[in-house]
């Protein structure tokens, strides 16, 4: 499996390339492996993309999200869309 490296307030952490989460999110997932692993519901994560998406917009319309971010937002809401 190839890793890409990302930097959090405490160094360093490997993020399959594969995955959109950050340092954060993969040194939960590394931490905090209790009991079976759970899932949201398909709902909940189609709801998140949907808003993700729109409020990537919107922030880009404020001006306080650059546009390259808000493509980059919006490509990884529609993969989960699909």
């Amino acid at each position: 499996m190839k890793y890409r490296v990302e930097h959090d307030t405490i160094g360093e952490v490997q993020v399959p390339e594969n995955r959109f989460w950050g340092a954060q999110t993969e040194r939960s997932r590394n931490n905090f492996k209790i009991g079976t692993p759970a899932s949201m519901p398909k709902e909940i994560i189609l709801g998140f993309a949907y808003l993700k998406k729109a409020a990537a917009y919107a922030n880009c319309d404020l001006g306080v999200l650059p546009q390259n971010k808000r493509d980059a937002i919006s490509r990884v809401c529609d993969e989960i869309l699909d």
